[in-house]
């Protein structure tokens, strides 16, 4: 597993915590591979019960190494490990956690949509979602899951016109469960992680499913949608100029 992505277990928890703060925990292909290993260990673990995701440094997760992304195999490949991770979170049986913290991009934002619980630092947090910007389709089935938890409106200003939402409109918008200062983050994702470890695990377990069951097949129809898309926009002249101009800034 990459140092890039570290997993602690304690208490029946099982942290897994981006490593990447040099390149704002902007995720590589390598990088899915191991959350997505970490997060199949910590569901096959009876002694785990629940998953807790956060980043080192500046942000959560600044979304997609770009440069990486588009130097791997067709997104559309079965096996592609983006697809593989977040196919994954959503299926998990294991309640999971995040905290969040800084300008959290993309992918960073729309995996939040499979979490159960997010904590999110009031003072840093923006959530952001350039896809159309950058002549892409949003993914993780936030197409549907965002205008379903947010309204169409206000979904559709996030994902059409990438405008950012700060902790307490992602609070009051369903998205965040809870808005805390800066240096209590983890303290406070930590705890609410044990409260729910605490609880009886099988009733837990039972009732997410029910929970996440009426949506289940949508989900899986929805991203295999938006994949069909996003592959096509990759060979359009809109994404090309938008890559292009991205790493023209980073120059």
């Amino acid at each position: 597993m990459t140092e890039q992505v570290i997993v602690t277990c304690q208490d029946a928890v099982c942290e897994v915590r981006l490593n990447r703060p040099e390149k704002r925990n902007a995720l590589t292909l390598d990088m899915y591979r191991a959350l997505t290993e970490a997060v199949d260990a910590a569901e096959a673990d009876e002694a785990v019960r629940v998953i807790l995701l956060s980043g080192e440094g500046a942000c959560f997760t600044a979304g997609n190494d770009l440069k990486d992304f588009l130097a791997g195999p067709p997104i559309d490949d079965p096996a592609h490990p983006t697809g593989r991770f977040v196919r994954r979170l959503a299926t998990m049986s294991k309640v999971v956690v995040a905290a969040v913290h800084g300008s959290t991009v993309g992918l960073g934002v729309t995996l939040l949509l499979h979490c159960d619980l997010v904590v999110a630092a009031a003072g840093s947090t923006r959530l952001i979602t350039p896809f159309v910007q950058l002549g892409l389709v949003p993914e993780a089935a936030s197409t549907l899951l965002l205008p379903a938890l947010m309204g169409h409106q206000r979904a559709a200003e996030m994902l059409l016109l990438g405008a950012p939402l700060d902790a307490e409109a992602a609070r009051q918008c369903g998205l965040v469960n809870r808005v805390v200062d800066d240096e209590g983050l983890m303290e406070e994702a930590r705890a609410l992680a044990k409260a729910v470890a605490s609880q009886p695990a099988e009733a837990v377990r039972a009732t997410k499913r029910l929970m996440r069951h009426a949506r289940t097949h949508d989900v899986a129809g929805r991203m295999d949608e938006e994949l069909r898309e996003f592959t096509l926009r990759l060979k359009s002249e809109e994404f090309s100029a938008a890559a292009q101009a991205f790493f023209a800034k980073r120059r």
